[in-house]
This record gives structure tokens, sequence and C-alpha cells, in this order.
């Protein structure tokens, strides 16, 4: 997975986390678990606010 994977990446990041809530995550929590995925596969500088938005959004969206 790259940064532009966001669904995937919620997607992995709801399995993996099935008991928290995305609403209440902060970015570099965020950034740590994604950077730590077995699947992720992209430099982990390459990130910003905006990447890791999507990712919080695309995993609220499935959350709920």
């Amino acid at each position: 997975m790259k940064w532009i994977d966001s669904l995937d990446i919620a997607l992995t990041l709801l399995e993996q986390y099935p008991d928290v809530d995305p609403n209440t995550i902060r970015f570099t929590d965020l950034y740590d678990w994604v950077i730590n995925l077995e699947e992720f596969d992209d430099d982990p500088n390459h990130c910003g606010e905006k990447i890791l938005e999507a990712i919080q959004q695309c995993w609220i969206n499935e959350y709920e």
C-alpha cells in the first residue's frame, strides 16, 4: 500500500483496531500505525496532513 491508498489503509486499520473510534485518533498515532502496517510500502516522509485527513475520513466513513 502507498499513501494514496486511503481506503485500503483505512480498511486495514479498521481490521487491526476495531475498538478504536477514528474520530478520536491523533495524527501522530495514525501516522505511526500506517507506517507500521505490514502491507505498507511507501516513503514515510511523503506524508502530510492532507493525506492523514483523507485516511482518517475513509476510516470514519467505514467505521460508521
